[in-house]
């Protein structure tokens, strides 16, 4: 099992939120957000952020740091690395049922990420044959959009169809413009997924306005079950 960070925010969890990081960073990287979030005493979360592998990234000149996928280019009708986009997936998979058997049922599950992060969060979660509890995916975009039609759209085993979508991005991005963001995001709302999109003036990160957004969200989210 791939290795974690986690963090609980009261006794006996009765829901958690998975949060996947970004390309080079690791497990530790969203952990100080979480005070930030606060929730109130009533709501008990464990928030698991796993490491993801360490690979050479072609991008970086086949250095090797953690990342859920090979970035081979920028062009974004460049090849990509499917193979370890579906492999970050399945350990995606493995996390939500970890959970489960840990007690928290799938539809008390968020699956969250950031950049790279959120490409397999959003990969992984729309395809998941279960109910989740919500999706947030911070500056990134939906990757493999070839098959996301006949593996998402036309997947009778999908159950994830109407499930609440955070999506959030910098307008000042260098690193995945917010047009990513936005297509991907009118992408899936053509498709008739529930899309509550934020943007903000600020680069590839985090600011505390979206922070104020995820708790305001993560709130309606347990709230409804």
């Amino acid at each position: 099992m791939t290795e974690t960070v986690e963090i609980e925010t009261g006794t006996n969890p009765t829901g958690s939120v998975i949060w996947l990081h970004g390309l080079g960073a690791d497990g530790h990287d969203f952990e100080p957000i979480v005070p930030e979030l606060r929730l109130p005493e009533g709501l008990a979360l464990r928030f698991v952020f796993p490491h993801a592998p360490v690979r050479p990234v072609t991008l970086n000149g086949g250095m090797a740091m953690r990342a859920w996928y090979d970035i081979f280019s920028l062009d974004r009708g460049g090849p990509v690395d499917e193979d370890g986009i579906r492999a970050s997936g399945e350990i995606l998979n493995d996390l939500i049922q970890r959970e489960q058997d840990r007690g928290i049922p799938a539809n008390r599950i968020v699956v969250a990420g950031f950049s790279q992060g959120g490409a397999i969060a959003l990969h992984a979660a729309l395809r998941y044959p279960h109910r989740l509890a919500g999706l947030m995916a911070l500056s990134t975009y939906l990757p493999l959009t070839n098959s996301f039609d006949a593996e998402v759209v036309r997947n009778e085993n999908a159950a994830n169809q109407d499930i609440s979508i955070f999506m959030a991005h910098g307008s000042f991005d260098p690193v995945l413009p917010m047009q990513m963001g936005t297509s991907s995001a009118e992408l899936l709302t053509k498709a008739g997924f529930n899309i509550e999109w934020h943007d903000y003036p600020m680069a590839h990160a985090v600011c505390g306005e979206e922070i104020n957004h995820i708790r305001e969200w993560l709130l309606r989210v347990y709230a409804a079950e």
